[in-house]
């Protein structure tokens, strides 16, 4: 979960009052917020922030406002918004974006700042802000990258463009020399960081002026004149490019409420884009785009338990900092320019439950008594290991979710039948895994130190698409294992099969196996009572090497379910 680290002066001028840090820590619950660490010394505060759906909350002034409306305080009203009916001048401050950016990168947003200088702590606070957002909500900039520029050293329109990178040449941030862009992700520490976004794409997006100088090559790097902002800066420009238009929007939204509620001058930028958009082809951000939603009395008092008027709810709502209108039987809100998680009545219902206050419902004792025991698929489960560390194996317990990389590329099959998360933190937890086998590969794959020979298992949860299914997806219960020695091969895995199923008591058939995983004719299926229930073999040497193994390898892996069920 992010964390964030304040200034405690600073942190309670905005909010408007003085905290004891046991006060604070009983109000945080209402941002789902816990006071980490207090340094006196320093006079900070860390604190973490329980909810990835609210990211509005991770800076100082967000979490500030957060608590400021809870406590009675107004919300700021933010007039630089637009949106599809109400469009705002914006003079000579527009992007045009390249037709070509489309393929590799192809939004932005962006708005100017003035109106007073940047003084130490609002620095501080803007780059904890762009990395928090950045990183967790932007997946380590894949998907969101944010710069920060002065405004007064270049000209407008802002050229967002796709560049070829052997050929655009600037001198980034942090070094003295001129690269090209492809020597900035080889050479740079932000391209060793971040240049994997791009240094696939045959042109890498890139940020100038109207004369051609430079701002960025996004997402990486900043030049460094023009992103090279210092304390006494009045005039800044923010831009933001990304693959999600919407949680690009949002972000851009986020940051402007920031420097807003910190006294700054928010000046919009019109954005021109080429190709259409699910907002149009021209969006002036920061753009409002959220939709409202509504809720039935009756339906709120149900799930709460609680039997609440409506204006108590519209009370709790507004402690929250939602605009709230009581229709008939239904509350209806506005969401706020700087959130987009209300994607259920029952997300309204939760900061009804937030803004009244967690400690104002009556605990209430369960009514119904269950009994609990050993599932007969855990007792089976468990008899299973017993008979794998009899025959020397050691249990290991894997995550569920991986990469595309680990799970589908390095095994060299198609991951047609993988689920994917839709839009998951970071990319090395982007799929449910569908076989242990790629767990117990990547153990192997540091592990070269130890001593062999390796045996390791687990029993865990898989999970793939099936359209037969109504969900779409099947989860079962799986066992695998492997095992990597110099002398390990087909006949030393079928050994282990034999042995599992004979202290099971099952029959058990094989049945040749093609399968890009293993070698074909060292590999095979495992048939009980005419089904596939499991594979084993040698793996290929082209797994291996994916892997970075260089000690051969076998592995098993058997549906549990299906075991089971006789």
């Amino acid at each position: 979960m992010p964390k964030i680290e304040v200034n405690r002066d600073i942190f309670y001028s905005f909010i408007g009052n003085t905290y004891t840090d046991d006060a604070l820590e009983a109000l945080l619950p209402c941002a789902k917020a816990e006071l980490d660490a207090v340094d006196n010394d320093e006079g900070t505060l860390k604190i973490e922030l329980n909810d990835t759906n609210r990211p509005d909350l991770w800076s100082t002034l967000g979490l500030a406002r957060q608590l400021r409306v809870y406590e009675g305080g107004q919300r700021g009203e933010y007039n630089f918004f637009s949106n599809s009916k109400k469009s705002l001048d914006t003079g000579n401050r527009i992007v045009k974006v390249d037709p070509e950016i489309k393929a590799t990168r192809p939004f932005m947003a962006a708005f100017a700042v003035t109106g007073k200088a940047v003084d130490d702590s609002t620095l501080k606070d803007l780059i904890q802000t762009q990395e928090k957002l950045c990183w967790n909500y932007g997946r380590k900039r894949k998907s969101i990258a944010m710069g920060v520029y002065r405004s007064d050293l270049f000209n407008y329109p802002v050229m967002y463009k796709a560049a070829d990178p052997d050929t655009t040449r600037f001198i980034p941030l942090g070094m003295d020399k001129e690269l090209n862009l492809r020597e900035i992700i080889k050479e740079h520490p932000k391209g060793q960081e971040f240049g994997h976004i791009v240094e696939n794409d045959k042109k890498f997006p890139f940020i100038t002026d109207a004369d051609g100088k430079v701002l960025s090559f996004s997402p990486v790097i900043n030049s460094s004149e023009i992103g090279a902002v210092e304390v006494g800066d009045e005039n800044l420009f923010i831009e933001l490019t990304g693959t999600d238009l919407p949680s690009l929007i949002l972000t851009a939204s986020i940051v402007a409420c920031d420097l807003a509620d910190n006294g700054f001058t928010i000046l919009p930028v019109k954005v021109e884009y080429p190709y259409e958009t699910e907002f149009g082809n021209t969006i002036t951000t920061p753009f409002y785009f959220q939709k409202g939603m509504s809720v039935s009395i009756e339906y709120a008092r149900k799930l709460l338990g609680v039997d609440l008027s409506a204006d108590e709810m519209k009370t709790a709502l507004l402690r929250m900092g939602i605009k709230t209108e009581i229709k008939g039987e239904e509350i209806t809100i506005e969401v706020p320019e700087y959130r987009n998680d209300f994607l259920h009545p029952v997300d309204i219902i939760e900061d009804i439950m937030m803004g009244r206050g967690m400690d104002s419902f009556e605990p209430v004792m369960p009514s119904d008594s269950t009994v609990g025991r050993i599932s007969p698929e855990e007792e089976f489960a468990r008899k299973t290991k017993d008979i794998l560390i009899g025959l020397g194996f050691q249990e290991m317990i894997y995550n569920y979710l991986g990469s595309g990389k680990d799970y589908i590329e390095k095994m060299g099959i198609t991951g047609d039948n993988h689920i994917q998360i839709v839009n998951p933190m970071t990319e090395n937890y982007e799929f449910v895994r569908a076989s242990i086998i790629p767990s117990m590969l990547n153990s192997e794959a540091i592990s070269a130190n130890a001593v062999y020979p390796h045996h390791i298992f687990e029993i865990g949860k898989i999970a793939f698409l099936d359209s037969k299914d109504n969900s779409g997806t099947v989860t079962k219960n799986a066992l695998g294992f492997m095992s990597a020695d110099r002398n390990e091969g087909f006949n030393q895995v079928s050994s282990s099969v034999s042995a599992i199923f004979y202290y099971l008591n099952k029959e058990y058939e094989l049945v040749e196996l093609d399968d890009p995983r293993f070698i074909r004719g060292r590999s095979a299926k495992i048939v009980y009572n005419g089904k596939v229930v499991g594979v084993f073999g040698e793996v290929s040497p082209q797994v291996l090497e994916n892997w970075g193994i260089q000690m051969p390898a076998t592995c098993c892996e058997i549906d549990l379910d299906f075991l089971i069920k006789d």
